[in-house]
């Protein structure tokens, strides 16, 4: 008789282990390569790196055992706003993304303009600083951003998924680089996430604005999204300008409201700050913004440094960056914020020690 075999089931076929070493050690002579002549930006190419050298199937097989570098340095920052579904390398190629309603719907900017310097001493070269706010959320318009001259300063909303890597970009391109710090408005309007309000204990002010601090590498400083109802409360800026203190940034006033308290408490805590002096874009037209620069103009002949904000509306961003390539020839000086806020906190030193005279 004859006896049945059992049927073996087929194996896999698995690379030899002499292909698995191989091909680590290829991986790693090739990463440790990158890094040295690509830095950062090696890192986030790692998965195609690995799937680049490794054979198929050594990447899924010892997944559990590699190195987790992406999102390390960032995990932290994360505690308040959740984690992000981009990767640092995944900024190509950009889509339109239309602005969430607390973007659109700015508060009125028709409010007075900001206190005005002395005229400044003569054979002064008239200086501008233009921050560009709002970016991150759009990434095809926060792009175009970036790809401004690097004396343009730029701010970025941090709850939006992509502003840790887009706001590090922006530094790379040699920009100052501000937290665009949602804060409590008027009329209910919403300023966004985690925003700092009137009625938040110091502790809970303090821990939102630590968090949206660590979401934007590289920050130097704050200005206020909205907050004509936070910027105008005294005792709430208190926590701020203390935090702000501790890390030695500054913070720049969008002055949203007449009403606005926070270059004095700033100073009274010795933190770097002043009040913009022109939005840009309250119309946004081509020649709203080219009204607007004319303005601005204007006061930086008259008060030897000036101050604007602008969007990243289509118009905005052409007008800054056209303005910007013959800015020189008309006889104007362009500089990033901090510069400008140090030039403007000089001349009211200045005004003030004439006045006790």
């Amino acid at each position: 008789m004859y006896r049945l075999k059992p049927i073996r089931r087929a194996r896999r076929p698995r690379p030899p282990r002499a292909l698995f070493e191989g091909a680590n050690t290829a991986f790693w002579v090739m990463l440790g390569v990158a890094v040295i002549f690509g830095g950062g930006r090696a890192i986030g190419g790692i998965p195609a790196l690995a799937g680049a050298i490794l054979p198929h199937g050594v990447v899924a097989a010892e997944a559990s055992d590699a190195p987790q570098f992406v999102g390390v340095r960032l995990r932290v920052a994360y505690d308040e706003f959740g984690p992000s579904k981009f990767a640092p390398q995944v900024l190509y190629p950009v889509v339109y993304h239309s602005f969430p309603d607390w973007l659109s719907r700015h508060e009125a900017r028709d409010i007075a303009s900001a206190t005005e310097l002395p005229a400044a001493p003569s054979g002064t070269t008239p200086t501008i600083a233009i921050v560009v706010d709002d970016l991150g959320p759009d990434l095809a318009h926060t792009d175009r951003a970036v790809a401004l001259p690097g004396a343009i300063t730029l701010s970025f909303l941090p709850y939006a998924d992509a502003t840790p890597w887009l706001a590090a970009a922006a530094a790379r391109r040699g920009h100052e680089v501000l937290v665009h710090e949602p804060m409590q408005a008027t009329g209910g309007e919403n300023p966004g996430p985690q925003e700092l309000r009137t009625d938040f204990a110091p502790a809970k002010i303090r821990s939102l604005l630590a968090a949206a601090l660590n979401r934007v590498p590289g920050a130097i400083g704050i200005n206020n999204h909205m907050g004509s109802a936070f910027t105008a409360d005294g005792n709430a800026l208190i926590p701020v300008a203390e935090e702000l203190a501790a890390r030695h940034l500054l913070f720049f006033d969008s002055r949203t409201t007449p009403d606005t308290k926070v270059v004095g408490v700033a100073h009274a805590f010795g933190v770097a700050s002043a009040e913009r002096d022109v939005f840009l874009d309250d119309e946004v037209t081509a020649n709203g913004v080219d009204v607007q620069f004319v303005e601005l103009e204007a006061k930086a002949r008259r008060q030897g440094v000036a101050i604007a904000i602008g969007h990243p509306h289509d118009v905005t961003l052409t007008a800054i960056a056209a303005w910007s390539a013959h800015a020189a020839s008309r006889g104007f000086r362009i500089v990033p914020l901090s510069e400008a806020i140090r030039l403007k906190t000089e001349y009211a030193v200045r005004l003030s020690l004439a006045e006790t005279r």
